[in-house]
Formats: C-alpha cells, structure tokens, sequence
C-alpha cells in the first residue's frame, strides 16, 4: 500500500502528521501518518468513543486496547498489527500501529469487486489461524471488517483491531455490516461471534458485497442482520456450504473452527489437484495407479500419537508410514523385501554437480518454509493440529516420491529419543523394517537425529529416511523422504533428496 504525502498541518499528541485516509467506517477512519520522532510511517485510526468515555473511562480503554494487541503480537508477530500507541485527545481514541506493508481487504474489493473462490480460501484461511490462536487465549476480536484485514503481496495476511470490541459507541459501530445476530442483539460476543465475521468476510470476497448491506444508520443495518433471511451467495463454488454454515444465525449452529479449516482446504488441495500436469512418463518413477490411491488415503488426522511427539510421530496412512495392506492379505515379498541394504550415507551434500539448466524449483509455503524441490512438485496435502503442529506432503501426479515436512510445538529435549517414539507406530504398517540404528547428529547447526526404514505402500516396497532436528522451545521439524525402494540409490533420486536437505529453510531464516 503506498500512498502519495500530502502535508497537513493536523497533528495526534503533537507527534503523528495525518497525511491520508487509508480506510473509513462507521465511527471509524484509518489514516496513513508520519511519526515525526521516529521519523517513520505508520497508521493511526481515530475511534469514536462514548459520550460518557472521559478519563477514568478513556483509561480503561486504552489499556484494554493496548494489553490485548500485545498478548496477540506476542503470539503472531507479523500475522497482528502491533499497536506501538493509543492516545485518547478530543473525545476521541487514537490507535497508532506498525506500518502494514499491505492493502486493506475493503479497498482491494474496492478495486476488483470480487475476488475468485480459491483466493478466497486462501485469505478466510489465513485469517482463521489469527483467530484460533486468539480464541485459544481466550481472546475475541469482535470487530473484524473488511478495514480489519491487510492482504499483501508477500506474506499472509495481517490482522488489526483486536481489544476494539464494547470501546465504542454501539454494540457494532465500525462495520454494522459485519456484526453477528447476537451483536446485533447487544447480547455477549465470543469465539461464535468471530466465526460470523470470517464467514461475513468470505462471503463479501466472493459476492462483492456484504450478506446484509448496510442501510447508511447502524440501528437498521443491525436490525436486518438479525432479523433477515440470508441471499443465498451465488459466486461462492465449493465455499458456499462452509458460508451459509457460518452465516447461521443462531452461534451454536454454526460451524466449528476445524470443520471450516477442512472446508477451506478443501478449496485450496482440489485447486492444486487440477493445476498439475498430466501424469507423464518421468523414468522408473511413474506409477499412476498407485499413486491416485495414496492421494485418497492421505488425509488421515494428525493423531497417530501424542501431540508430544507430533513433529516425528505423523505417519497414518501417510507415503512410506505406516499404511497397511488390505486386511487378510499378507505383504507381497518382493527382492528389496528381503535384501538387508545398507543404511545410506548422509545425503547433505550433492552427489553430482548440478546441470546447466537446475530440474529443480524453489517452493515457499504459505506456512513460512521453503525448499528446493523437483520441477512441478506441489503440496498434495495440508493437515494441522491447531497452531500446534502441521504436516505438508509434497511431490508431483507421476512421480512416486514424496517429502513430507513436519513441524510441532510439543517435541522432546532429545530427538533420538524422539523417533524411538516414533517407531512402534511405523511397526503397524505392513512390512516395517528399520534400517539400521537411529542415528545422532547435527542438522542446520542443531540437534538432530534420522533414521531409515522399508515399508509397504499399496503394493510398492517403499523406504524412507526421516530426520528430525530441534530448534528451541520444544520446537522442531521433521523431513521424510520416500521413494520406491527398488529407485532408492539413483543418481536421480540420491541428488533430489541432498538438494531438499541442503536447501530446506524454515520460517526463522
């Protein structure tokens, strides 16, 4: 978001120069401003408070104000606006906040009118994490609009105004548009509130207006979101259940955090699903068939084991984990069956010096990782525990392997220790065999350990080496390669898997 300087003589706490209106509600109006002591942009909004808000009463909101967007911009950095002051001058609360290096989503749908489905998706999801992580505080932000939400080029989205809710005149003054039924009823908000609002949010991306439009005086916007059918969206596609179950007025009938994580995934896998090539031959690694199947079955939860140990320990059903064959039929024997391999020396540096023209391509997830993979891999699929852990399959329709990269918030001091933990799971699939010992050793600078193992997966004898390392706070990550067992030491195969651990970044890089 730029904007062009326009000088005025208008100052906040004789500090903060308004330049510009960025955005404008109900009782409410953002302004890109200059903070002429640090010399720095910054935004400032102007809230309107209740007549009766002086002193002791604009103390209190201030504080409010201030507390809550520390705790959230503790927990999120980067993903909440950072409140750095709040000035109450002139019957007035001003909020002076971090510049955001992003458009406020009202006027992006100022600009487009509407935005597709799958995009959609992508913002209600990331908007989603924000709110989890809040409600899981026992946070509410309870005023989130269109001027709440920064969308930016790079990055996700960035959300303001948490600890705004019951500071201003009415129920829901800023956005009456996006108030929930029982704010509308002045009744008390919660998690329920903040799931109206998301669903009031992906509603308005994809229909281009709100469910309930605002009739220019907050009483009668408020009056027809509580008492008014909803327009049944038109434009919505595959969103349009995980909408309408959001948009019910009653808050215990409306739809569950996860239920709306596995909706908007949803949207997001079958988008990926359809961009991919068709399967092609790629050397010793097509296999159609076998692949299709391992799609269906990969979206077993995130629950094989404690929390805990989730960062090593997500193996159901996953590509060269622990899916069993059919019940009654025993492992089909095949060479590598019954061979005793070697364990593989440590892939962390390329055995072959890279071509002219590099196979491979740098992926960067929308969940802060990155790493270099083979020409046209994607993400085949997204699980999460909360904010708590997620796992990410990637690889490509044709080819047979997979990297899994797992990241957990409730990992052991010890992570050897952790994948003995890990083991007796994998010893439930069909024919586990571990391939020599679980092994110390130091990955990006950390502790770490790997280990490698054989496995069935729909017929295929497939191996795995998986390493997991540490990075503080009982923080850590796992990578998981898997190919056929029988391709395991090609030149091809042995150069994709030094290059994913060579270039491997997460999030704090």
């Amino acid at each position: 978001m730029v904007k062009a300087h326009v000088s005025t003589p208008v100052l906040v706490a004789g500090r903060y120069r308004l330049v510009e209106v960025v955005h404008q509600e109900t009782n409410r109006v953002c302004w890109y401003a200059e903070d002429g002591q640090a010399q720095r942009p910054c935004l400032v909004t102007q809230i309107g408070l209740p007549d009766d808000a002086g002193g002791e009463a604009a103390r209190r909101v201030t504080a409010q104000v201030l507390r809550t967007s520390e705790r959230m911009s503790l927990m999120l950095a980067k993903r909440v606006a950072e409140v750095v002051d709040a000035v109450e001058e002139s019957g007035a609360l001003w909020l002076v906040t971090r510049w955001i290096d992003g458009q406020p989503l009202g006027e992006l749908l100022a600009q487009q009118g509407t935005l597709n489905y799958v995009r959609a998706a992508r913002i209600g999801l990331e908007v989603l994490d924000v709110l989890e992580a809040a409600h899981g505080q026992g946070i509410s932000h309870g005023e989130l609009s269109p001027s709440q939400v920064f969308v930016r080029d790079q990055g996700p989205v960035v959300v303001s105004g948490f600890g705004l809710a019951g500071a201003t005149r009415a129920p829901r003054l800023a956005a009456p548009a996006f108030a929930s039924p029982e704010q509308a009823r002045d009744e008390r908000i919660g998690p329920a509130t903040d799931l109206w609002a998301l669903g009031a949010l992906l509603y308005t991306m994809v229909e281009g207006r709100p469910p309930f439009r605002d009739r220019g005086r907050p009483e009668a916007t408020l009056k027809a979101v509580d008492r008014l059918p909803l327009r049944t969206p038109v434009r919505a596609g595959p969103l349009t259940q995980a909408v309408q179950g959001l948009l019910r007025k009653d808050p215990v009938e409306r739809l569950p955090r996860p239920v709306v994580r596995e909706a908007l995934l949803r949207v997001l896998d079958e988008e990926t699903a359809a961009a991919m090539p068709s399967p092609r031959l790629r050397g010793r690694y097509v296999n159609c068939s076998s692949w299709s199947n391992r799609t269906m079955v990969a979206g077993t939860a995130l629950a094989v084991v404690t929390v805990a140990v989730a960062v090593l320990a997500v193996t159901d059903r996953l590509p060269g984990g622990s899916d069993s064959p059919a019940a009654g039929t025993p492992p089909r024997p095949t060479p590598s069956a019954t061979a005793s391999p070697a364990p593989s020396p440590s892939p962390s540096d390329p055995v072959a010096p890279a071509p002219t023209e590099s196979p491979y391509s740098r992926y960067a997830s929308t969940l802060g990782f990155s790493v270099s993979l083979p020409e046209g891999w994607r993400p085949l699929r997204t699980n999460r525990i909360s904010d708590l852990a997620y796992r990410v399959v990637l690889g490509a329709e044709g080819d047979a392997r997979t990297l899994t990269v797992t990241y957990s918030e409730r990992v052991g001091p010890d992570p050897v220790d952790v994948w003995r933990e890990v083991e007796p799971g994998l010893k439930q699939g069909g024919g586990y065999r571990r391939i020599g010992d679980i092994r110390a050793t130091t990955y990006r600078g950390q502790e770490a350990a790997e280990m490698e193992w054989l496995a069935n997966d729909g017929g295929t004898r497939v191996r795995t080496l998986g390493r997991g390392y540490l990075i503080g706070d009982n923080r850590g990550y796992s990578l998981r390669w898997t190919a056929p067992a029988a391709d395991w030491d090609d030149a091809a195969n042995r150069e994709a898997l030094a290059t994913a651990l060579r270039t491997f970044k997460e999030p704090s890089d």
